[in-house]
């Protein structure tokens, strides 16, 4: 994608298949190209801006169908160009055609997402906002949403455009120490800078500390559902998403892989796996199946381990790493009516179900919900959710840290502004401030045509 062109391009807006469909049109001369296939009461480059049209797009005498043209013109737009949205009927025959004669008025089909790097460019957005763009048309429940939202109106943008800001500032007095270095004075208060370095660390490793909670938000909370077999954990899996993905059957090592279903609790959506039967074996590939279960419990947040109500004692104890939760879940209890009722359990306590019969199975759901706190997320709290954002992070607070060990050591002002500009270079990427096309083209080749 060449970042210097402004010619005019094309693309639909909405999926196919839908009662109606948007075409979106911008760049210089966008407007009288729709002119050129236009019939309406008015010429378009004749009618006020952010109006909206009626009329027919034809082809010489042809009409092609009746549309609503929707009028922007720049600087006031999304791309920050003239642009044009055509509302026709959802038939792609009809779509193809409309686009096909903008493209011999003109026009040319837009590459993925480069509206939106119309947008980044013209400085209508920076390029963490660019970003979230995909993230809210990708969001599949309130939580995803609410990140996405919060980062596309602003987010952490703000905080650290202006935490740049003041580095930058800095760095610049350290620098002006140069020109006076004979005499040996200081413009940039140490004592100051210390305090200020602190206080960047702090919110910068906040900053990395949610992204644990940002990611699973985002790519759904891995959950896995471990026990010995046939204790019901693929019983429990068609139970929570509501359909049979896992095959069940009285024999022990039926599920042989990893098998997974996501499902929404509550605005969350949560990523369930169910994995093979932990118990030794020496069939070669049910062994290859416990394997697997092995690597998924390494990547879960989540682990519920299951049971059988028979055999409660027989759970074998298992190694969490730092940051997982274990729910225990005692399965079956509609075979062993001296177990009675439910039990009520505190949130520390162990669930007892049917996954056969559902019982006690909201009770499961609450407690998985409860352990993902979105209130923050809700109130517009900034959570890292994008992998390149952390990343930059991380080695932004690398960077800082050796600023502050410079300071301590006493190094000199042009040495300590070299490590200052390092941070300033990993903030400055999340944003855009730095930046290059082979970034770009990565980032914005992720998105659907039109966006």
């Amino acid at each position: 994608m060449t970042l210097n062109e402004h010619d005019i391009i094309a693309a639909p807006a909405t999926a196919t298949g839908g009662a109606i469909a948007v075409i979106r049109i911008s760049g210089e001369g966008a407007v009288e190209c729709c002119d050129s296939i236009f019939r309406g009461r008015t010429p378009l480059a004749e009618a006020k801006p952010y109006t909206v049209h009626y009329g027919e797009i034809v082809d010489g005498e042809r009409v092609i169908d009746d549309v609503l043209v929707t009028l922007f013109r720049a600087p006031h737009s999304y791309t920050g160009e003239d642009g044009v949205e055509i509302s026709t009927h959802g038939s792609a025959y009809i779509v193809n055609e409309v686009l096909s004669l903008l493209v011999r008025h003109g026009a040319r089909m837009a590459q993925p997402g480069e509206f939106s790097v119309r947008a980044f460019l013209a400085g209508k957005m920076d390029l963490s906002q660019a970003e979230a763009v995909a993230d809210m048309i990708a969001s599949s429940s309130r939580a995803s949403h609410s990140l996405a939202s919060t980062q596309m109106r602003g987010g952490y943008s703000a905080s650290l455009a202006e935490l740049r800001s003041r580095l930058l500032n800095v760095a610049s007095l350290l620098e002006l120490e140069l020109d006076f270095s004979e005499e040996d004075v200081e413009f940039a208060n140490r004592e100051e800078l210390a305090a200020m370095l602190d206080e960047a660390s702090g919110e910068i490793k906040r900053l990395c500390d949610s992204f644990s909670l940002g990611n699973a938000i985002k790519e759904g909370v891995a959950t896995v559902i471990v026990g010995e077999p046939n204790v019901g954990k693929s019983t429990l899996l068609n139970r929570l998403v509501g359909e049979e993905r896992a095959m069940t059957s009285d024999i022990a090592g039926t599920t042989r892989d990893t098998i997974e279903a996501v499902c929404n609790i509550d605005g969350v959506v949560f990523r369930f796996v169910d994995t093979a039967g932990l118990r030794q074996t020496d069939d070669r590939l049910e062994q290859m199946g416990i394997d697997r279960t092995h690597q998924a419990l390494e990547r879960a947040q989540i682990v519920v381990q299951m049971s059988d109500a028979g055999n409660e004692s027989e759970a074998e104890p298992l190694m969490l790493q730092e940051g997982q939760t274990l729910i225990r879940v005692v399965n079956k209890i509609d075979k062993y009516a001296d177990l009675g009722s439910v039990s009520t359990a505190d949130e520390s306590g162990i669930i007892y179900l049917s996954a056969k019969s559902g019982e006690g199975v909201d009770t499961l759901r609450q407690r998985l919900r409860s352990v993902i706190d979105t209130e923050g997320i809700y109130a517009g709290e900034t959570v890292v959710s994008n992998s390149r954002h952390y990343e930059a992070l991380c080695r932004a607070l690398k960077a800082l840290s050796l600023a502050r060990q410079a300071l301590a050591d006493g190094v000199s002002g042009d040495l300590l502004s070299e490590e200052l500009h390092e941070v300033l270079r990993h903030i400055g990427e999340i944003t855009g401030e730095v930046t290059s096309q082979e970034i770009l083209n990565n980032i914005f080749s992720t998105f659907c045509i039109g966006k």
